[in-house]
């Protein structure tokens, strides 16, 4: 067995997401290529040391410059604020480095175009993270698409919606300012629908969209903005202008003729991470809630019309993607597990010298998609994504 030696940038929540797959797949997963938790790195000198520590990292440090230039790192895994991914994956690809790294890919589409010409000329294999393709409901969706159970793809109805910000007294976080975020949930949330909607019916040839801001202004994080909770009051806090939506609507139309929406809110009261699609054919239709993701809702137009109706597949059988390394049917698994797949299949394509899927030329078609829904909104036209170039 061969040996990789991994570094990780960034010790938040995706930190630690990405953490536990690295230290979790050979444990299940048979392996040609084992990953060695070689560096941890972040800023907060504070917090990096008993990150490394706790996940198991053999070393911490606060310079993520020298880290990429390292000769005994074979990975790059960047799981930093949108706004610091360009710099890093530049940096990583000119030194030869294997990519793994969080979405979206970058703040815009010009900043996407750069980071994947970057890979493409330094031909180090890059992977980007939209995990959820990674779910076995959907790995299985996909499979059944490609195999032509649904027939005829009609109509793709997506939503992604949350409601962590909806009190006007959270604070105004980086993932509210422009320059750092690039977009709000049309940037954070509508990439993970789009990315799931290109894999699963195809690429999208044209969007008319309408973006919405409802809080125009926000107190500026203090000493306390960790503690936030709903209902504290701004009234003595310093304000500042939020410059990215808070909802994003789009209506599209593929390239095979299907029709699509998307939806997206971090205004959702009631909705936590309520990411789910319908899809529905000529044969049959489909429907997925990540919030139940062990399950995947089947319709078949083939069934007797007295008995049509969806019915749900527990997607826990060894049969389905990924199931057989983990439970016996029945026993679910979770949002950690989606984790772990990504990196599985990273690794395989280490061993086997093939591309992995979604990579960055995928981050760049996604937000080519939300580039065009963004024109459309300022515009209100009609925008052909081939238009934006």
């Amino acid at each position: 067995m061969s040996h990789v030696n991994v570094a990780i940038i960034g010790a938040s929540f995706m930190g630690r997401a990405h953490s536990n797959a690295w230290r979790k797949v050979d444990q299940f997963f048979d392996l040609k290529v084992k990953p060695v938790l070689k560096v941890a790195c972040d800023v907060d000198a504070e917090r990096i040391t008993p990150f490394a520590q706790r996940w198991g990292w053999e070393e911490a440090a606060t310079e993520w410059e020298r880290v990429v230039e390292r000769k005994d790192i074979d990975i790059i895994d960047i799981c930093t604020p949108t706004f610091l991914h360009k710099e890093m994956v530049l940096a990583a690809a000119a030194n030869g480095k294997k990519i793994f790294c969080e979405k979206p890919v970058g703040r815009n589409f010009e900043e996407a175009k750069e980071m994947y010409a970057a890979v493409k000329k330094a031909g180090v294999l890059n992977y980007l993270n939209h995990n959820y393709r990674r779910v076995p409901a959907v790995s299985l969706a996909k499979k059944m698409i490609a195999e032509g159970e649904l027939g005829e793809i009609y109509h793709w109805r997506g939503a992604y919606l949350q409601d962590w910000i909806s009190d006007p007294n959270f604070p105004l976080t980086w993932h509210l300012q422009k320059d750092k975020a690039g977009a709000g949930p049309q940037n954070d949330l509508n990439s993970h629908s789009v990315d799931l909607g290109r894999y699963l019916v195809g690429e999208i040839s044209s969007v008319t969209a309408m973006l919405k801001t409802f809080i125009e202004e926000r107190p500026l994080p203090g000493k306390n903005a960790g503690t936030f909770s709903a209902g504290s009051s701004s009234e003595s806090a310093e304000m500042a202008k939020v410059t990215v939506e808070d909802a994003a609507f789009m209506v599209v139309e593929f390239e095979n003729g299907a029709l699509g929406s998307f939806d997206t809110s971090r205004f959702a009261n009631g909705r936590k991470n309520y990411n789910t699609f319908e899809i529905y054919g000529s044969k049959g239709s489909i429907s997925f809630n990540m919030e139940r993701m062990n399950e995947l809702e089947y319709l078949n137009m083939a069934d007797p019309m007295g008995r049509q109706g969806f019915r749900t597949i527990q997607t826990t059988d060894p049969s389905h993607p990924y199931v057989a390394a983990w439970w016996p049917p029945g026993h679910i698994i979770g949002y950690e597990h989606t984790f772990v797949h990504a990196v599985k299949d990273f690794l395989d394509a280490i061993h086997n010298d093939t591309e992995v899927t979604p990579n960055l030329y995928d981050g760049m078609k996604v937000m080519q998609v939300l580039e065009a829904g963004n024109r459309s909104s300022a515009t209100r036209q009609h925008v052909d994504v081939a238009d934006v170039v």
